[in-house]
């Protein structure tokens, strides 16, 4: 039976997905060129840091690694810097974990499948923790109350409202299918900060962010969508990314100046290249094994009609 990713590989690959989250510029969010939202790029690197050990654990549930890695970080920074991120990658570094012998996708489907309501209690506990923006109040399963349902069913009562809640619901299908070919279209056409707000702007174009919605209405994440599909949509069919700082820029600005913050595009983002990053050592991993299941890459959606435009 093959060995599954170590740790420290998995360590690695976390810590630069969230080093290119504020490296790299994408409007609205906080990064080394623009903090924003009572928060600064050094506040999403310490969270980055402290956070790894428990979050990569091999030893801890999916539930454990969730609430502990927002405990670190709350004690780090005292804000709500990475509950997305971590929602998102610690199932992936469950199912590296737990099944060695599947595909990273199969394993994925695995450990979402089988949530506990353990694991509820514990991410309930790491969102009051977190206390994200425009959390709001629910009928069934709201968080301020003890859950009665496991973690994946928790999650698809909340997965018509929350892009996160709906990976645990549909198998990280966004992840799999839509962001991650993109990206590696995007990364094979260049710069990979360019492709991270290629990526960004994508993601946002296409999806209204749900935390926008939650603190702002439908209505504002809408126009918001709209406006980075126009400014994607001309970058792609003009001078590319890095031939429209100017506009980038200028939306970056008006997004913090109104307050509004695509923190859940942002979050798909990291996970994205966390992914990425994963099928790309495994393969280097199963490299010496041909018919390791986990050389073989997930099936290729097609890339949507924006990449087309190029």
């Amino acid at each position: 039976m093959s060995a599954p990713l170590p740790t420290w590989d998995m360590a690695g690959l976390y810590l630069d997905a969230c080093r290119l989250d504020v490296e790299c510029f994408k409007p609205g969010n906080v990064s080394l060129a623009s903090p924003g939202h009572g928060m600064t790029a050094q506040d999403f690197v310490r969270s980055a840091t402290c956070s790894a050990p428990v979050l990569l654990d091999p030893a801890l549930t999916l539930g454990q690694r969730i609430l502990g890695a927002i405990e670190a970080t709350q004690a780090a920074v005292g804000c709500n810097t990475n509950l997305g991120i971590v929602l998102l990658v610690a199932p992936l570094v469950q199912a590296c974990v737990a099944y060695r012998h599947l595909s990273l996708r199969s394993a994925l489907q695995k450990v979402l499948t089988e949530t506990t309501l353990d694991d509820a209690h514990d991410v309930y506990a790491a969102i009051r923790c977190a206390n994200p923006g425009g959390l709001g109040h629910v009928q069934r399963q709201d968080v301020a109350a003890a859950p009665a349902v496991c973690l994946r069913d928790a999650m698809t009562l909340a997965a018509d409202r929350d892009m996160i809640a709906r990976q645990y619901a549909n198998g990280f299908s966004e992840l799999f299918d839509v962001a991650l070919p993109y990206l590696r279209d995007a990364r094979a056409a260049g710069d990979v900060g360019d492709a991270t707000t290629d990526l960004y702007l994508f993601m946002l174009a296409q999806y209204p962010d749900t935390h926008i919605q939650r603190k702002h209405g439908a209505v504002c994440a809408a126009e918001i969508s709209a406006r980075a599909a126009e400014l994607h949509c001309d970058a792609i069919a003009r001078r590319g990314i890095a031939g429209h700082r100017a506009e980038l820029r200028a939306f970056d600005v008006d997004l913090k100046r109104r307050g509004i913050n695509p923190g859940t595009t942002a979050d798909l983002c990291v996970a994205t290249h966390f992914l990425h990053g994963l099928l790309l050592q495994a393969s280097t991993h199963a490299g010496r094994v041909p018919d390791h299941p986990r050389s073989c890459r997930p099936e290729r959606a097609e890339v949507p009609h924006f990449r087309a435009a190029k």
